[in-house]
């Protein structure tokens, strides 16, 4: 069996996919980014306005929320790999602004081969699906954020995975109250993925 071809490889192809109609509009394909050794990999939707632009995931206010968490949770930033389910910006205009529109079904799954390409160069131990497009991806239409955030899923591209919400989700909540709770419930939900990992790590010594 010929090995997984590299993240850079995948990198260099991936700029040029015309899987579906959604590189029309965006500026150039935003591709996963951190360590090729994480343990850990955070996926989430698709890239927005400034990722787009930059080119690279969670750089925008999205990214700033993700930073917090993994802040409270005590994970450095460059010890994960993070990515998008979908790799090019889907969006609608509204004067001069250009406002994320949500991935449809087909699109999720045109851009589903990059992804596992990713994972699968990357063999993580953990996966933390954030948001619905990303539990679509990685889980299929059954798994819903908010019944199964909390749980570990099956997952075959890594013996410790779960879903929780997308970090933009608690930027659009208007109440500090409701953010700051949104917030620890989600480093909850990525803490339980850091305590499996240990155990998992616990019993591979053993």
């Amino acid at each position: 069996m010929s090995a997984p071809p590299s993240l850079t490889a995948l990198r260099r192809s991936a700029k040029d996919c015309r899987r579906c109609e959604l590189y029309r509009n965006a500026t150039q394909t935003v591709f996963g980014s951190g360590s090729a050794g994480a343990e850990l990999v955070l996926v989430g939707e698709q890239p927005g306005d400034r990722e787009d632009r930059e080119g690279k995931p969670f750089v925008g206010p999205a990214g700033r929320v993700l930073g917090e968490v993994l802040d409270e949770a005590g994970v450095a930033r460059d010890e994960v790999y993070v990515t998008n389910a979908v790799k090019h910006f889907k969006w609608r205009e509204r004067g001069k602004r250009r406002l994320h529109d949500t991935p449809r079904a087909p699109e999720i799954n045109a851009c589903r081969p990059w992804l596992e390409s990713e994972l699968g160069a990357l063999q993580p131990n953990g996966i933390l699906a954030m948001g619905a497009t990303a539990a679509r991806s990685l889980f299929g239409p059954k798994v819903k954020v908010t019944r199964d955030r909390g749980r570990l899923l099956d997952s075959p591209f890594a013996p410790v995975a779960t879903v929780t919400i997308h970090p933009s989700a608690i930027l659009r909540l208007r109440e500090r109250e409701e953010r700051a709770q949104a917030t620890a419930e989600m480093v909850d939900d990525l803490e339980l993925v850091l305590s499996e990992l240990r155990h998992l790590a616990q019993s591979a010594v053993n």
